[in-house]
């Protein structure tokens, strides 16, 4: 009886020593982060431990979220046309103005062409046999003869000519519909515009002969007079 005796208390003795040992390594400093990241699977033990929650707001244990990713630019000429009415005070607008602006001052076509009409919605747009031929060899040659023309306008004092805006007559605006002018998709087209400027203490402007619109934003499509009998730049209207 004795030694049966002994030999229970030996038993109870490492039982309670192993339930020992368990607590203290579910507790440690390599336990709690994993239980913050993870959401603290026990693997399906029942009972089992789970870390104490000031280990979990301990400000070196926090997991650190992923840097937030850029969404890539669209080119806006690939996605569907709407029926969003333009307006001249939108910040793409007065983007697209300035960029044709110095591409003006600097006599340099490439920079004025963030406001033309973009290719990819010309493609769309026009049910030619070969949209991107005319796009490229007509209308960007005359808005690039357009920009030389008009940089001719300003003179040795280019440099010096500050941009006042560009006025869009909207209520002037028409919505062509598919059939008219070799279009199969529609949009605004308006006439009138005209781009202000100051010269040598004088205030000058030219016209924009017409824009036309892509999902709510305005683009030049003819610079200058469209059509012209010859290939050269014309600057549209000059005043002042």
């Amino acid at each position: 009886m004795r030694t049966r005796t002994a030999l229970c208390a030996a038993a109870a003795s490492a039982v309670l020593l192993l339930a020992v040992a368990g607590c203290g390594g579910s507790s440690g400093p390599s336990a709690a982060p994993a239980a913050a990241t993870s959401g603290a699977d026990t693997g399906g033990v029942p009972g089992a431990p789970s870390a104490p929650a000031s280990a979990a707001s301990t400000p070196s244990q926090q997991s650190t979220p992923p840097p937030a990713s850029s969404t890539p630019s669209v080119d806006p000429g690939t996605l569907p046309q709407t029926k969003t009415m333009p307006t001249d005070t939108d910040p793409q607008f007065t983007a697209g103005v300035n960029a044709l602006w110095q591409g003006i001052v600097d006599d340099n076509p490439q920079e004025a062409m963030p406001f033309f009409f973009p290719k990819s919605a010309y493609l769309q747009v026009k049910a030619l046999s070969n949209p991107g031929a005319d796009y490229e060899n007509r209308l960007i040659g005359f808005y690039k003869l357009d920009i030389h023309a008009a940089h001719r306008l300003l003179g040795s004092d280019a440099k010096d000519a500050k941009l006042v805006g560009v006025s869009v007559p909207a209520r002037a605006a028409e919505w062509i519909l598919p059939g008219q002018e070799q279009n199969k998709l529609s949009y605004y087209r308006v006439y009138g515009s005209r781009l202000t400027y100051t010269e040598g203490g004088k205030t000058k402007s030219f016209g924009l002969f017409s824009l036309i619109s892509w999902r709510g934003q305005w683009y030049v499509v003819h610079f200058g007079p469209n059509p012209r009998p010859k290939p050269i730049g014309v600057v549209y209207q000059p005043r002042g």
